[in-house]
């Protein structure tokens, strides 16, 4: 892969840490709304059925399916995923015999005629499974599913224990990115946080890839680990653009020992950085991403100029679900496997996060839900303007107004009033036709984002940093 030229792109100006200091808290991320804090599981009271039914009305639009392979050899202790960590291998064939069930009963509720445009493979470790599992499902999502002929087929990789096999049988399934864990090349990190990755291994997993056909690779990054600093994190990000990936994921360490008690042990260690230099390393990330041509695509995305990603930006088409950012807009998203969520036009549900529990049901012919939400109209206009924010970094009243049918000036204009802090210190620009994210606001978005939720209270918000 050519390394992008650093004057293809111009480099974003230096970003105001003292604002990003000032506003930066607690918020969603925003891969739904309302947040999936909110999800009921008084499932009584939820017409699910009826909403997949809605949305398998004549004319459906296409699909997108999520599976969630959960397995591990190991926990590496930031990790905030529902994973098992497990080295029996035959616990993946049984896993796969209740996938399956699962598949054939949503492919019974749905028109099989409509396009899947987008299937991910997310973990967990999805490369846990060996070839002939890999070659096994997706030939049994191909016998389910009506894949459409550019189908963005994607997969979660850990480099550590990827084999050539595991990547030809991906290709030959139809995968076409791949998404590498690296979190970060320094040593002395990687062991405070129990994932030992030499560099050799990722260099291999892009070998492999490129050779296979893979059209895009992306790679994760982590910042606020332990011992990490500004400087040992640029030389991450220096380390991985040698690699020349087509996307990256600069995620922020979401602390939440109340949800992962893994992480405790980095508090007993007093390793973490603290949130200066926590927002140092954000900022070193952001220079050199851009300088090196990257875009900026959002919160934590950075892609070429000529990815899909940036290319969906410009045309105002970028759309963001439960995997982050996407292409996907328009489509329903069906998860499958433990703790995976779908998502329709009218309603959110997700599975049983503990596996006995999700097994039972799928077995027994039932749909493995344990919470979800139907949403109001009410909600679905929030959803609207709250997407446009996080994808557009704008909105535009009048268009808003015609495709949600109220006046949108008019009916948000207390949100519109609770913006003016940030008006004031150049994070947003208001006018009478609508508003706009500023660059020194776009790391914040998600704090601006807030201003239009209406489900957030003090009291109740468990939310990780924003930055």
């Amino acid at each position: 892969m050519p390394m992008i030229q650093p004057n293809e792109s111009a480099a974003a100006p230096a970003l105001d840490l003292d604002l990003i200091r000032k506003y930066s808290a607690a918020a969603p991320r925003y891969t739904s709304y309302p947040p999936a804090t909110k999800f009921t599981a008084d499932l009584a009271s939820l017409p699910l059925d009826e909403a997949i039914a809605a949305d398998n009305a004549p004319g459906a639009g296409p699909l997108s399916l999520y599976f969630h392979l959960p397995f591990c050899e190991s926990l590496c202790w930031y990790c905030g995923c529902n994973t098992i960590i497990t080295t029996q291998r035959g616990a993946a064939t049984e896993y796969l015999d209740d996938l399956e069930r699962e598949m054939e009963l949503v492919a019974a509720r749905l028109d099989r005629r409509r396009p899947v445009q987008q299937v991910h493979f997310g973990g967990g470790t999805p490369t846990f499974l060996q070839p002939a599992e890999l070659a096994r499902l997706g030939l049994r999502i191909r016998e389910l599913f009506h894949l459409a002929p550019r189908c963005e087929f994607g997969v979660e990789i850990d480099p550590r224990r990827l084999t050539r096999e595991q990547v030809e049988a991906l290709r030959l399934i139809g995968a076409n990115r791949a998404s590498l864990g690296v979190q970060d090349t320094n040593p002395a990190v990687q062991l405070a946080i129990h994932r030992w990755q030499p560099t050799e291994l990722t260099a291999q997993a892009f070998k492999w890839l490129t050779e296979a056909g893979f059209a895009s690779i992306n790679v994760d990054l982590i910042y606020g680990l332990p011992l990490q600093t500004s400087a040992s994190f640029g030389r991450t990000i220096d380390e991985v653009l040698e690699l020349a990936p087509d996307r990256l994921s600069v995620f922020s360490y979401a602390h939440v020992p109340w949800l992962r008690p893994a992480q405790k042990i980095f508090e007993t260690r007093g390793q973490l950085p603290t949130p200066e230099q926590k927002l140092a390393m954000f900022a070193i990330a952001h220079a050199k991403l851009t300088a090196a041509g990257y875009i900026d695509i959002g919160l934590d995305h950075f892609a070429r100029p000529d990815d899909e990603l940036a290319l969906a930006q410009r045309a105002g088409t970028l759309h963001r679900n439960f995997q982050g950012y996407s292409t996907a807009a328009g489509a329903s998203l069906y998860g499958f496997g433990v703790s995976s969520i779908s998502s329709t036009a009218d309603s959110y549900r997700q599975n049983h996060k503990e596996l006995a529990a999700w097994q039972e049901a799928v077995r027994a012919g039932r749909l493995p839900v344990e919470r979800g939400l139907v949403l109001t109209a009410e909600d679905r206009r929030r959803r609207t303007l709250i997407m446009r924010l996080m994808c557009d970094r704008k909105l535009n009243y009048a268009a808003l107004s015609a495709e949600l049918g109220v006046d949108v000036a008019t009916t948000y204009a207390p949100e519109i009033r609770a913006l003016a802090p940030f008006e004031a210190d150049g994070l947003v620009a208001c006018t009478l036709e609508g508003l706009q994210v500023t660059r020194a606001g776009g790391p914040l978005l998600r704090v601006i984002a807030t201003c239009f939720d209406a489900t957030l209270t003090p009291a109740t918000q468990r939310h990780a940093a924003a930055v």
